[in-house]
Parts: C-alpha cells; structure tokens; sequence
C-alpha cells in the first residue's frame, strides 16, 4: 500500500511539473526570414538595348580604401533589382527604408552604402531594402533618368507589398548616398507623375517617400549658383528630410545648404549637420572624423518623426495610389 501511494505521489509530481513547463514561456524562435531578391521589372526594364555589357564589379586593387576596407563598385547594370533585409521580428517597428547606394551614376558603392547600410537599419528595427538601379546612365538620356524610373518602382513594390512583408505603408522612407542622395531627392520630388507605362499594381500605388536621409548627396551644385540640381524641385508636398555633410567635402557643403533653404521656404520639416571634416564617400564606416557619428543623429531624427514607434498601421492606400499618376 505505501509503495502505491509513493507512486501516485510521484506521478502526481510529474503531472505538476509537466503543466508548470505548459506555463513557461517559450523561447524566443530564432528569426527565420531570410534576405530576398526579387526583380523590378517583370518583362525587363523601359528602354533597355542590351548593349550595356555585363554587370561586374570594378574594384581594382589600387583602389583607395575606406577605414581600412575596400569597397564593391558594381557597374553595367541591366537588370535592377530589390533586396529585402529584415530585422529580427522581436524588435521589428514596422518601418521600412530604401537604400541607394551612390557612385556617379557610374558604378554603386553596393557594401560601403549598401549591404553595411542596411546591417544598421536592422539593428534599429528598420526593414532595409537596397535598390540596385541602372548603371552607367544611358546615353542620350539625363544621369538620374534610368535610375529614378527604377526608384519609382522599388517605392511602389514595397508599398504594395507592405501588408505581407510586415511594413507600415505610412512609414517608408529613403536613403541615399552621393549620387544615390541626388536619386532619393529627385524621388522626394517626382512622385506625382510616373516616368514611364505603368506596369501592374505597384505602378498604381503612392511611390512617394514618406521622408528622406540624403547624406554627402549631390544637390545644388556650385556652378549653378544656388539652384537645385537638374532632377530636383522642392514643394510643400517633399517629405521631410535629414541632410548630413562635411564642410571638406569635394562636392561642397553647398549641396546640402541651397536643399536645406529650398526645404525651409516650402515649409518642409527637416535637420542638416554640417561638420568641419569628414570628406565625401565614408558610408558607416567609423573614423576619427565626428561627421562619422551621424548614424546616432538619424536614428535620434527618426525617432523624433515617430517612424521607430512600434506599430503597423492596418490601413492601406487605395489602389490608384495618393500621389503617382500615369
């Protein structure tokens, strides 16, 4: 009889012990979601010829290095495309921005502003998605042109497909390197009328950026005495905007001065760091240089603009889109 009820006992402990592990909450699942590539253009992009040559990467061994690293310079590209990188879900806010790597139009800086770029989003619980647009520029057409038909595109892609990629259509921004800074600005202020046929749902979508970070970008050159670079206007209806440069910069602290007055005369919200040195082309990677801080700047910027908060907003734009029209 004792050995019965030693054993009921026990079981009465097992039972115990297997519902309290019930109630344990589970560990954290690691982050399944992996990066992904999709193509912009489904039957190719506009106005392609195939005469472009092979996409390759440049970089020689010569080349000069940043903070000690070397840099990708990607070229003839034909095929854009879109990679989407997620941060973890646990610390995901729902926003979401497009990188655009600078380099001339030329050729893209695609780890120094663009795989590394996107690495730091995600640590700030921002869905990255670098763009790889069009270059060299095509002959016979202006350098922003092929580039900015592509930005549409990758704007209205990831607003469209916001629901099921977990991103708040209300919190997609820009951000743009150099040449890359020019392309999101050209987008901050091309979004009421697309540059080429409309192809499927996402050419009926808002490609408009919901704000802009445009660092070292090319804006309002010095020959042109203050006016905005070809591409560029600035209207009430420009996103809010983040500017950041060095005052030995080669292009000029200029680019970002004659943006930032054009922003505060159409009663645009936004923030400009000038710093006395830090030149041009440094992306993320840190130096002795202060202007190599302005990530912490940004991030204070965005959280100022409420787009780190913690929310997916469940409404979507209507089809036709608010601001891009055929």
């Amino acid at each position: 009889m004792q050995k019965v009820r030693k054993c009921a006992c026990f079981l009465i402990i097992l039972a115990t012990a297997s519902v309290a592990a019930a109630l344990e909450p589970a560990s954290d699942p690691p982050d399944s979601r992996q990066p992904f590539t999709i193509a912009l253009w489904p039957k190719g992009a506009p106005g392609e010829k195939g005469d472009i040559g092979p996409e390759k990467d440049t970089t020689k061994p010569t080349d000069p290095l940043i903070a000690g690293k070397p840099v990708i310079r990607l070229t003839n590209v034909t095929h854009p495309a879109i990679t989407v990188y997620w941060p973890p879900q646990k610390t995901s806010t729902g926003a979401a921005v497009v990188v655009f790597p600078g380099g001339g139009y030329h050729v893209l800086a695609m780890d120094l502003e663009g795989t590394e770029v996107c690495q730091w989003l995600n640590s700030i619980g921002v869905t990255a998605v670098l763009l790889k647009y069009r270059v060299p520029s095509r002959e016979g057409r202006p350098d922003h042109a092929a580039a900015l038909e592509d930005a549409q595109r990758a704007l209205g892609l990831v607003r469209l497909n916001a629901r099921e990629w977990q991103i708040d259509p209300g919190r997609i921004g820009v951000l743009g390197f150099s040449a890359g800074g020019h392309l999101a600005a050209a987008l901050s202020s091309s979004f009421e009328k697309w540059t080429y046929e409309p192809v499927d749902n996402a050419d009926r979508i808002s490609c408009r950026p919901d704000f802009a970070l445009l660092i070292y970008a090319y804006l309002a050159p010095k020959e042109q005495h203050g006016d905005l670079a070809p591409g560029i206007q600035v209207t009430a209806k420009t996103p809010p905007t983040f500017l950041v440069q060095a005052e030995d910069d080669e292009i000029g602290a200029d680019n970002s001065i004659f943006y930032y007055l054009a922003l505060m005369k159409a009663h645009v919200s936004a923030e400009m760091h000038l710093y006395a040195v830090g030149g041009h082309g440094y992306g993320l990677r840190p130096s002795n240089a202060t202007v190599t801080t302005w990530p912490e700047r940004a991030q204070e910027w965005l959280r100022s603009l409420g787009v780190l908060r913690v929310q997916i907003s469940s409404h979507l734009p209507t089809e036709g889109g608010q601001f891009c029209h055929p």
